[in-house]
């Protein structure tokens, strides 16, 4: 689905926002910021990458390729997370995909903008099937 738009932002820049279905995809909630602040704004922690994969990313322990995998594999195998993200976007509306992490493009951000996108782009019942964008991670740092 070529028309469908999902974009990312800090969740500490709210003046950046888009409009859009804004959701917070990490696994912990960001430091210093209220809860209030983040009003309607859904919280998905489902699809952060698990506590052992993030530590992993941070200790080195895997390169951007073998993130994106392992990541993807946590994806495919919980869709009652991703699933509800695909509704709006399959009616046009925009996702805002919003996070804690400094560097938004060099995080776990991108590969769920890919997975989400290759859902959007497959028929009904291969969206439990496994698929990554791992390639085009290599050489990325980590955030």
């Amino acid at each position: 689905m070529s028309d469908c738009h999902i974009v990312s932002a800090r969740v500490y820049a709210p003046a950046e926002w888009p409009a859009g279905h804004r959701v917070l995809v990490d696994r912990l909630w960001p430091r210093g910021v209220r809860k209030a602040a983040l009003e309607g704004v859904e919280w998905n922690r489902v699809v952060a990458p698990s506590t052992g994969l993030r530590q992993a990313w941070h200790a080195g322990e895997l390169d951007p390729r073998g993130f994106a995998l392992a990541y993807c594999n946590e994806l495919a195998a919980a869709p009652d997370g991703w699933r509800p993200l695909l509704a709006g976007l399959a009616r046009g509306e925009t996702l805002v995909l919003l996070t804690a992490v400094r560097d938004v493009a060099h995080s776990h951000v991108p590969v769920l903008e890919q997975f989400l996108r290759a859902r959007l782009a497959m028929p009904g019942d291969a969206l439990t099937s496994p698929v990554c964008y791992a390639a085009e991670l290599d050489g990325k740092r980590r955030d």
